[in-house]
């Protein structure tokens, strides 16, 4: 073997893994949004959780990255550690399929119909439809199926420059005695191990140990040990996810790693008593690309079978190796790792946009509550509720930030934009509810008095805005167009309101009904009570906007929308003023 024989091997592992990491990757956001539909009929099923988990890792290409999305899940609260356990056993058998599409390049035969099947035969096309795709397209998706054409061809070029530039080491004695050595079932194990580790992909060191066993003098009795051995290797990567996690976070990573350690040590053991009862044959033969494909396939099956039912045990093992602390620990909100997966990532923001914006309704009803008869308890409840939007809209709009700047589709990035705006008026309705109290304890200190006739006034308006803010919420919460349609109406009416009361009541002062100091307070009231039916009125044209595409939804809505009209009559007989 010539030096140039090793610079070819080390350019063709370089576009081998190269090539891998490019397609997963893009495999990885093509699947974004059926991850978000798998992870939605997630249940305690072992079979359905096996099965998400092979499906997964076949379509993505990646054990390791599935099992990074699971430690996120976990840590973020979308999945139980028991689901989680399901999840990844379902990995480990969904990676063979890698081992399987790269063994295509060990086909031998002469006929034209064979040839086809190598993939260094239609690679090149691949290839070409990839770089076509990837000047021309101008859609995300049609991106993503470029990378992945470009990632296929050059990952199997980088295998073919590999398999040529170790073809003469079958004439080398120092190669074949490795090999020898790698016999010993614990010393190749932790090679295995090692490699895997290092690159971090299992399918890679399959890939690679498949090329090495082209050679013909990689024997099954070197190979199976190794292969076991990779099993535990890929646990790094989820085990280095895990850091900074929260503690089911690390005990699904400690699962992982318990799994394929268990397995190997299993099947290892039987391993060895079978090669030393019997002998057979075939463990001295040598490996073929076919042959680890299916020792691969068998062994990651086999562990499953044996620990799939064990499940329960698993989880027990983890939680003693990692106990609960004696405090209750404050679970991480939103995870960094579920930014490799937008569409999961943006369902997560999603569900802590509405637990926000609860916090805003449940605020400003607390706020107006405070208004008709004043309380403490409440009080505290209003502060402590704007507080919590404060905290969540500085994590939200970090996090979609974060989010927004990586590569993602173009529905994904409008859905993106889309929370950010509505984080901001969320928490805005929640300021105005401060804002709202604070008018209840200025009232309440200055022994400030509303007259009878300004009392059932606010209250009308108090019932609107009410109800505007309990359509804004239920719109955003079930996607409901028929609600959020509803809310343009509505927000006339409460601006028809307000200048309706500001005039009474200047009425009143001008006849000493009310003292001029109720008067400023009176006007702080309405103020912030009209713009909470602003920021009502922003989140619905956001979320109208989101389906029509139409950038200018205030007056168009106005204008155009034939139920306009009707629901505001309707809206403003039922808030008419007596």
């Amino acid at each position: 073997m010539t030096i140039f024989d090793i610079l070819s091997l080390i350019g063709g592992l370089s576009l081998f893994l190269f090539g891998m990491h490019l397609m997963s990757d893009a495999l990885e956001r093509s699947a974004g949004g059926n991850l978000k539909h798998l992870l939605g009929k997630m249940t305690g099923n072992k079979c359905l959780g096996f099965l998400t988990g092979a499906g997964v890792t076949a379509v993505i290409q990646s054990s390791s990255a599935t099992t990074v999305m699971v430690v996120g899940f976990v840590n973020s609260g979308l999945m139980t550690l028991r689901q989680a356990i399901n999840v990844i056993m379902g990995a480990n058998v969904g990676t063979t399929i890698t081992s399987w599409i790269l063994s295509l390049s060990g086909i031998d035969g002469n006929s034209l119909f064979i040839q086809l099947l190598k993939p260094t035969s239609f690679s090149p096309v691949l290839a070409l439809v990839g770089a076509g795709l990837l000047m021309f397209a101008k859609t995300g998706k049609k991106k993503d199926l470029a990378t992945i054409l470009l990632g296929f061809a050059t990952l199997m070029f980088g295998m073919d420059a590999m398999s040529s530039a170790v073809s003469g080491l079958k004439d080398v004695p120092a190669f074949t005695q490795l090999f020898i050595a790698f016999q010993n079932p614990l010393l190749g194990m932790l090679a295995g191990a090692l490699l895997t580790a290092i690159i971090q992909s299992s399918s890679a060191s399959v890939g690679i140990l498949q090329v090495l066993a082209a050679t013909g003098q990689v024997s099954f009795q070197a190979a199976i040990p190794i292969i076991m051995g990779q099993n535990i290797g890929t646990c790094v990567t989820a085990m280095l996810s895990a850091i900074g996690a929260n503690k089911n976070a690390k005990r699904a990573a400690t699962v992982h790693l318990a799994f394929n350690i268990v397995g190997a040590v299993v099947w290892l053991t039987v391993f060895c008593i079978v090669n030393a009862v019997f002998a057979p044959a075939i463990f001295q033969t040598p490996a073929t690309m076919y042959g680890i494909a299916i020792v691969h396939t068998v062994f990651n099956l086999s562990c499953t079978a044996l620990l799939l039912p064990m499940g329960g045990l698993l989880e027990k093992l983890a939680c003693k190796i990692i106990p609960d602390a004696k405090t209750k620990e404050h679970s991480v909100k939103l995870d960094e790792r579920l930014l490799a997966t937008p569409p999961v990532a943006l369902e997560r923001c999603h569900s802590l946009t509405l637990a926000m914006a609860h916090k805003a309704l449940s605020a400003m009803q607390d706020g107006i509550s405070c208004l008709e008869s004043y309380s403490a308890e409440k009080a505290k409840a209003v502060r402590k509720a704007e507080e919590k939007t404060d905290e969540y809209e500085d994590m939200l709009g970090t996090y979609l930030i974060k989010l927004s700047s990586r590569q993602i589709g173009e529905q994904s990035s409008a859905e993106a934009a889309e929370l950010l705006k509505m984080i901001g008026d969320f928490e805005r309705i929640a300021d105005h509810a401060c804002n709202i109290l604070e008018s209840a304890e200025e009232m309440q200190s200055k022994k400030i008095a509303l007259s009878e006739q300004a009392k059932h006034e606010l209250s009308v308006l108090t019932g609107a805005v009410d109800e505007i803010l309990t359509l804004c919420v239920s719109a955003f919460e079930n996607g409901d167009l028929t609600a959020a349609n509803q809310i343009e109406p509505l927000e006339q009416v409460i601006d028809n309101l307000r200048e309706t009361l500001r005039t009474r009541h200047i009425l009143r002062m001008q006849q000493g009904k009310c003292s001029a100091e109720a008067g400023f307070v009176w006007e702080d009231m309405l103020i912030n009570l009209e713009r909470v039916s602003d920021h009502c009125s922003n989140v619905a044209v956001y979320l109208i906007e989101g389906k029509n595409g139409n950038l200018n939804l205030h007056n168009s809505l106005k204008k155009t929308s034939p139920d306009f009209q009707s629901a505001f009559e309707a809206f403003s007989e039922k808030y008419k003023l007596s």
